[in-house]
């Protein structure tokens, strides 16, 4: 899709624009202060989270931080897919920081773009080889020196991007996760604050019987929700539904590291976070309120509410996404 058709997409139900709100507001409280700013992103919406953050920071008081954004080079191959390249991105964030009179640097980390098609072309083993790379090169003192500069702050962003690490039952057992190593990397960066979004569903599992249950009892969450604005022949009600028909076969037809969609639920993330060592922040009231007015904006069935550390989109009633700050231990607020 071109990036008009992927800000349509986002913004068509609040599913990607609550963990944008939450992360964002937390992130602006977390950087308060700070002249130097770079944010490790590892998400799949193309950085569409980030010029609200950029408009945020134009506005503040003491003046705009200077604000690095670093991309890897792959993201998962999971919808949506976008038809421009990681470096045009970067180019029109820049843009738009030089509009709002905010020092800007975009950066790719990882190799070439070209890795990208092949994902897209099911080698799904290709994400894992280059993460399992990715974080080899970020414990390396020489890597390290080249990435990251001793007058920043760290901050690092996960949206929609754990779930795509395998960590089910039986890699646990054998005493292996990609994705605990990654945090356990991600802690000795030191960062400011650490940005984790969801979906809130329980996919982690090895049992298929178990998979096909619990995503029947969380998919028809995004039916339900189109359903009540637009009508079955929308072309953008089609694409949304087609997404979410793609993670179900994936997590019905798929094992292995084909089988990228592996969402645990908010309650087990949290536990792993703390397992790992990171202390949970909790949302201020002020980030409370801008998810609320974000919400206004959208049919009456989306809610909001606070579980211990998390913030929980919810749709009637039952929990959708959730959203969760933290920082290296010892370091939350209560």
């Amino acid at each position: 899709m071109t990036v008009t058709e992927l800000a349509g997409y986002v913004d068509l139900i609040p599913w990607h624009t609550f963990g944008f709100c939450a992360s964002n507001s937390a992130i602006f409280k977390a950087i308060r202060g700070c002249s130097k700013v770079h944010v490790l992103d590892f998400s799949v919406t193309h950085c569409v989270q980030w010029p609200t953050l950029i408009d945020a920071l134009a506005k503040r008081p003491e003046g705009p931080p200077s604000l690095r954004i670093t991309v890897p080079s792959v993201r998962p191959p999971v919808p949506p897919f976008l038809n421009v390249s990681c470096e045009e991105v970067g180019q029109r964030l820049s843009n738009f920081a030089r509009f709002r009179d905010v020092e800007f640097e975009f950066n790719i980390i990882g190799g070439d773009n070209n890795n990208i098609a092949l994902c897209r072309n099911s080698m799904y083993d290709t994400f894992h080889r280059y993460f399992e790379s990715l974080l080899t090169s970020l414990v390396d003192p020489h890597q390290l020196s080249s990435l990251f500069r001793d007058d920043e702050v760290i901050v690092v962003n996960c949206q929609n991007w754990l779930r795509s690490m395998p960590d089910d039952d039986e890699e646990q057992s054998a005493g292996s996760s990609l994705r605990d190593d990654f945090l356990h990397t991600i802690m000795g960066l030191n960062p400011a604050i650490v940005v984790v979004v969801d979906e809130d569903a329980d996919l982690n599992v090895s049992s298929l019987t178990t998979r096909i249950t619990n995503c029947f009892n969380y998919l028809w969450i995004p039916f339900d929700a189109l359903e009540t604005f637009l009508p079955k022949d929308s072309a953008q009600r089609i694409e949304y539904e087609s997404d979410v028909g793609h993670k179900i076969e994936n997590v019905i037809s798929h094992e292995g590291c084909q089988r990228m969609e592996r969402l645990e639920s908010g309650a087990k993330l949290c536990q792993r976070m703390k397992n790992v060592g990171f202390s949970g922040v909790m949302f201020c009231e002020e980030t409370v309120k801008e998810v609320k007015s974000l919400l206004d904006e959208h049919a009456s069935g989306w809610g909001m509410k606070r579980d211990e550390e998390m913030l929980v989109l919810t749709w009637k009633g039952h929990n959708s996404v959730f959203a969760t700050a933290w920082v290296p231990g010892g370091l939350g607020e209560n």
